[in-house]
């Protein structure tokens, strides 16, 4: 349980929220974006960054939640800078769109934050004809963060500020399939296990950020990527599963975090100075962790890249 946690080097844990790990920080000359921002932890992580100063931009798919989000960031804080924009990561069509919508605009993109998920769905394919939780999860993700990188890199030269990746990932890329991932199954429907592809589609999330790290440190980029696990908090995110949603709503508040303590780590990666330079890494809360030995293999990491980019064409 995070209420019996201690601090770690950060100086923050478990319990500490995303205001408490930015506290005191002025990103008011920064532009982000979040995706999955219309409610639990990525509306927190909208929210906080907005009252830091940042340009915000949230990515959602139903726009009437993203609406009524902003609405409510603006309404405890008048001088934020937010706006909602269409995406649905489990379409690369609209992917492509968000993205050149985005990159037309002529803003500039220091902070990127991955965090739109689902959770443990029943077999489904995506528009795209992709099992959806790794098309969302991942797939929707590697293809916006490529088409927005140059955008990234340009802004971080120009504006002299580090941009950062910041991906959000799980503890739950411990259980997935024996491999790690089924490449050649990954549509299969025989064999599907909704938790394990749920693992499989957040151990990809690691991967994606350790790669991309590697590749970004090659041509001397100032942009790291990170990912992390927030915890786990009893969100909509939950919704899929019925077998232990009695059990979520009974020792939520008791075992598991809050909103605002889900959100602390992505805040605390994207924003606090700690964390200048750190790059490849996998954070737990507000703290340096370590992934599975799946989760550190660079070799898995360069064929999920490859296998990513053949999927994306």
């Amino acid at each position: 349980m995070w209420l019996f946690k201690k601090n770690g080097p950060s100086g923050f844990s478990s319990s500490s929220t995303a205001e408490q790990v930015t506290s005191g920080i002025d990103a008011s000359s920064l532009t982000a974006i979040v995706t999955g921002a219309s409610s639990g932890i990525g509306a927190e992580t909208a929210r906080v960054l907005a009252v830091r100063g940042v340009n915000v931009v949230m990515g959602v798919r139903n726009m009437d939640s993203g609406k009524k989000v902003r609405e409510e960031i603006v309404k405890q804080a008048p001088s934020a800078k937010v706006d909602a924009m269409e995406l649905d990561l489990s379409s690369l069509a609209s992917v492509r769109k968000f993205a050149s919508a985005f990159n037309s605009s002529g803003r500039r993109l220091n902070l990127l934050i991955n965090n739109a998920g689902v959770m443990a769905t029943p077999f489904t394919l995506s528009k795209d004809k992709i099992e959806l939780q790794f098309a969302t999860n991942h797939l929707g993700h590697f293809l916006l963060t490529n088409l927005l990188l140059e955008n990234m890199k340009k802004t971080a030269v120009e504006s002299k500020k580090e941009g950062r990746i910041v991906v959000v990932a799980s503890e739950a890329h411990r259980a997935t399939y024996p491999n790690g991932i089924r490449f050649d199954k990954i549509n299969d429907k025989s064999g599907y296990s909704s938790y394990l592809a749920y693992g499989q589609s957040k151990l990809a999330n690691i991967l994606h950020a350790k790669e991309l790290s590697r590749r970004l440190k090659e041509e001397g980029a100032n942009v790291t990527a990170n990912s992390l696990h927030p915890g786990v908090i009893a969100t909509n995110l939950f919704r899929h599963m019925t077998l232990i949603s009695g059990v979520i709503e009974a020792v939520g508040k008791l075992a598991f975090k809050n909103v605002e303590q889900g959100a602390a780590t992505t805040c605390y990666v994207a924003l606090h100075p700690q964390v200048k330079g750190i790059s490849g890494e996998y954070f737990s809360d507000s703290n340096l962790s370590k992934p599975t030995s799946f989760g550190q293999d660079a070799a898995l990491g360069k064929k999920l890249w490859d296998f990513s980019m053949e999927l994306v064409k």
